[in-house]
């Protein structure tokens, strides 16, 4: 049950930081109460004119009762007690955004990627170019997350750790070529690598995306078997085949069939994978379905959403200190002037 004074207070105010600071109010008082004055000195040192500041500072009233004492200095340490305490009032309501998702792509580096069947900005390109333009727009849009990069053929490798610098992945992932993980296509090492990298992190939401244009090859994980590792670790895979339909462009942008028009993909094993840890397996036979299904992704994986709604606190006290400083300074003002007098009787009297 709170204080009665504390409904009196306006609703901007939210309390004081440290409130026991306010104990050192009566802290003057107890000093002056326990410490009485000192009734005989010595003199220290003898001057010519000791008999006349005694008689000026007699005048003055010499040592004044507790009543007297300047209101200034009161209220200076007052506020400077208060300024101790800390008060603290409330800021306007904000929902701070938040992201909490780390997001690994994964990207197919075995020989297939080399095939020219695929068109960008009017030009025949291989896979592996079409996919890292797609990947680069796509990694734009993704301010907020972290994003890691793994790349893998015969085996898998992290180019990039999971990070908030996108320019760090779009700049490794534009400098990876085919075959450099290898000509084959270990899909379950890539996947049981990113679930390792994931749990050296403690993001609520974790995210794989994995393209691949092959069949998997041997490796030391089955993908079946990872996809269930994935799962278990709360890794979500979304799955895209990438790849024409066995032909190759020609240099006037028709589709001409390709060596043996064959198309080596297994969509069947890509959606059971995604299916088993919660997410969405796409095909992607050109630039255009492949940039339409990262746009998906991007809504299935929105970037930011609404935190809880916050209100902050903004410190009060640097006004109450100025303040304070201003009191003792007048409060300091007619001693200063005592004193001044003093030591111009001083000066009359020797001279």
């Amino acid at each position: 049950m709170s204080a009665w004074w504390i409904d009196l207070l306006p609703d901007w105010f939210a309390g004081f930081a440290w409130p026991w600071m306010l104990l050192a109010l009566p802290l003057p008082w107890i000093v002056r109460w326990l410490a009485p004055p000192v009734r005989n000195s010595t003199t220290a040192l003898r001057v010519p004119w000791g008999r006349r500041l005694e008689a000026i500072s007699a005048e003055s009233g010499g040592r004044r009762p507790m009543r007297a004492m300047p209101v200034l200095a009161w209220l200076g340490w007052t506020l400077l007690c208060v300024a101790a305490a800390r008060p603290q009032s409330f800021g306007e309501i904000e929902r701070p955004p938040q992201s909490g998702r780390d997001l690994v792509l994964a990207v197919d580096l075995s020989g297939s990627m080399s095939e020219e069947d695929m068109r960008l900005g009017g030009r025949v390109v291989d896979r592996l170019t079409a996919a890292k333009a797609v990947l680069a727009d796509f990694l734009d849009r993704r301010q907020g997350d972290r994003v890691g990069l793994i790349v893998f053929g015969q085996r898998a490798y992290v180019l990039a750790p999971l990070t908030l610098d996108r320019d760090t992945v779009r700049d490794q992932l534009l400098d990876s070529v085919v075959g450099l993980a290898g000509r084959e296509t270990a899909i379950g090492d890539a996947i049981g690598l990113a679930v390792k990298r994931f749990d050296a992190q403690s993001a609520p939401q974790r995210v794989l995306v994995l393209l691949t244009d092959g069949v998997n090859t041997p490796g030391m994980l089955d993908p079946l078997k990872a996809a269930e590792v994935a799962r278990d670790h709360g890794v979500r895979i979304h799955t895209i085949a990438f790849g024409g339909d066995g032909e190759q462009m020609s240099m006037f942008g028709f589709r001409l069939p390709g060596p043996g028009a064959v198309v080596e993909l297994d969509e069947a094993a890509l959606e059971r994978i995604a299916s088993t840890t919660g997410g969405r397996a796409f095909r992607a036979r050109d630039t255009e379905e492949l940039a339409g299904i990262y746009t998906e992704i991007d809504r299935l994986e929105p970037v930011r959403r609404d935190g809880e709604p916050v209100r902050p606190r903004i410190e009060r006290y640097p006004w109450l200190l100025a303040l304070a400083l201003l009191s003792a300074l007048l409060a300091m003002v007619p001693l200063r002037w005592k004193g001044i007098a003093a030591w111009g009787a001083s000066r009359g009297l020797r001279a």
